[in-house]
């Protein structure tokens, strides 16, 4: 019932529990004063012996425990919500920082809609097993050893039984929590599971529209979501069953504490004062350790969220080096470059030399490379054999945060956020002022555009819905252009724009090209024709080298593609005429 790694997590919780659990003592403490306050005063009064005194102290016990016991449930609140959300909020940072340590390759070990559903939904789960599982699991041993340190001076026998059977509720929980951990780890790999086909299905529904694909899918979405709601049909069925066993075994050991009693007084064991109290307190044994049953199901599936949560937790972190790039000194070289998915190389023995400022373009058809290589040197794919260096220390040497200072990477669907473009932009530059960020929109060739709508204070909607796809590669170009690093990746940064677009992005990254180490992918050539060195890709080999006008005179895989893609844009010119 008690996981140690979790217990490990509480930090300041600890100080809360031990709160909640004091409050919830000094109210049996009221409440057992109260008890016997009365009970003492009905059995004066059936004696007709009851004076001044004994109504006043039941009196006085009664008007002081209600609220005290008020004060300490509302105590016991605040100290609950308390410690949940001291260590829901670790919780998320140690995910956070975890996920800074995988870096920018972590959807290779976790896919994201699980680091989604265990940083919300996961976490929150454990607000149980902290806010009220913890606390009722001390205070339901503590206050059943109370009573009977109390009722004992009564009725040893009727005391002794009652505490004695206490321990059946844990040991119904023990024999179940066996089957509940095995089916509830089911019913989170289930959820998981269902979690990233939903998020997977509702990023391509446009895809699947397209492809009339959609029935189909939501026949295999309803096939998993059946099979999720038999599983959590085992969970409450479960979960059913043994909170009967629990009532059964509570109110029952109640009864019979009550019987015990009874009989005690009618040997005259026991007065009626004694009675009275075994009677009204007998329930106290069973009532902590039934809520604790109630808890228990709810923090069991907490804690297998929590073995997720702790599989992410000890992923392998990659080694990272603590080496620094020099802003002055950012040529790139590689060297015998080599990368594999699995089993399958993509690149085979790459050379390339990309030297300080000017434009270097990689070339080739789709799924030659090209991508991989500009993920190898921004750190997100790691395992390469080979050498790459930028400014002579080796990639493998140099930390995250430096790679993120010098490169800068635009791709083809860079993420725009919902808010204003300022916020935006400020994620390239937090510093960066009004006049700032209007030059690097002047310089992306958007300034004019915002100018006819709210300037910066201009709305996106999420992902900048509301904007074409020119419009929104422009204002990623400027934010990029306000992160002003050493080094640029543009990978196939037009495919997805319009000609007049793509026009001005290329004008754009030309003129940056004269003070930054520009790298642009393509499959384009045209935007590659003004660089200073062109390399070619083939199937994952270096095929050619050089100036757009020597590779053409070359021949080779370069010259075939340039005379391919004209022909086809001449073609497509006539049938536009």
């Amino acid at each position: 019932m008690i996981k140690k790694r979790l217990i490990k997590e509480m930090g300041d919780s600890k100080r809360y529990i031990f709160g909640n659990v004091a409050a919830q003592w000094v109210s049996l403490a009221a409440n057992i004063v109260m008890i016997f306050g009365i009970a003492n005063l009905l059995d004066k009064m059936i004696t007709r012996s009851a004076d001044t005194g004994d109504y006043a102290f039941a009196v006085i016990a009664a008007v002081c425990a209600l609220p005290i016991r008020f004060v300490c449930s509302r105590l016991q609140e605040r100290c609950s919500y308390l410690s949940s959300k001291s260590v829901k909020k670790k919780l998320r940072e140690l995910i956070f920082r975890k996920l800074l340590r995988l870096g920018t390759s972590y959807r290779g070990s976790v896919p994201t809609s699980e680091i989604v559903q265990l940083s919300v939904e996961g976490v929150d789960q454990l607000e149980t097993y902290y806010g009220q599982f913890l606390p009722q699991f001390f205070y339901a041993f503590l206050a059943p050893l109370t009573l009977f340190a109390v009722l004992c001076f009564v009725s040893v026998q009727s005391a002794a039984v009652l505490l004695i059977c206490v321990p059946l509720i844990p040991g119904a929980i023990m024999a179940v929590q066996k089957i509940a951990k095995k089916l509830l780890g089911k019913y989170w790999g289930q959820y998981a599971a269902l979690g990233d086909t939903f998020l997977e299905n509702l990023q391509g529904l446009t895809t699947l529209k397209i492809y009339r694909a959609d029935g189909y899918t939501a026949q295999k979405m309803q096939q998993e979501s059946e099979h999720f709601r038999r599983i959590t049909m085992k969970v409450l069925t479960m979960q059913l069953n043994s909170v009967t066993i629990m009532d059964l075994i509570a109110y029952g050991g109640a009864a019979l504490g009550v019987v015990l009693a009874a009989s005690d007084m009618n040997a005259g064991n026991i007065g009626f004062m004694g009675c009275f109290a075994i009677i009204m307190l007998s329930a106290d044994f069973f009532i902590p350790m039934r809520k604790l049953g109630s808890f228990f199901h709810v923090a069991m599936n907490g804690m297998a969220a929590s073995d997720r949560l702790f599989r992410v937790l000890d992923l392998p972190e990659p080694e990272r080096g603590q080496g620094s790039i020099d802003r002055e000194n950012c040529c790139i070289k590689i060297s015998g470059l080599r990368f594999s998915y699995g089993e399958r190389e993509v690149l085979h023995g790459v050379d390339m030399e990309i030297p300080m400022k000017g434009m270097t373009a990689v070339c080739g058809e789709s799924g030659c490379g090209k991508s991989t290589l500009a993920a190898i040197l921004m750190g997100r794919n790691k395992g390469y054999s080979g050498s790459v260096t930028i400014g002579g220390t080796e990639l493998s040497e140099i930390s995250e945060e430096s790679l993120m200072n010098s490169i800068t990477y635009i791709s083809h669907n860079s993420h725009l956020f919902k808010g204003t473009v300022r916020e935006n932009l400020q994620i390239g530059n937090f510093t960066a002022t009004d006049s700032d960020m209007w030059a690097a929109l002047e310089r992306a060739k958007l300034s004019g555009f915002l100018h006819s709508e709210q300037g910066l204070d201009t709305l996106l909607t999420e992902d900048a819905g509301n904007l074409s796809g020119g419009q929104r590669q422009r204002l990623a170009l400027a934010r990029a252009l306000l992160h002003d690093t050493p080094i640029y990746i543009f990978d196939e940064a037009t495919s997805s724009v319009d000609a007049d677009s793509e026009s001005e992005i290329i004008s754009t990254v030309c003129e940056l090209a004269k003070t930054k180490t520009v790298i642009m992918i393509s499959h384009r050539l045209v935007n590659s024709m003004k660089a200073d060195r062109i390399y070619t890709l083939e199937r994952g080999c270096l095929v050619g080298c050089g100036t757009h006008d020597e590779l053409l005179s070359a021949g080779g895989a370069y010259a075939g593609m340039w005379h391919t893609q004209q022909a086809l844009e001449k073609v497509g010119r006539s049938e536009a005429i």
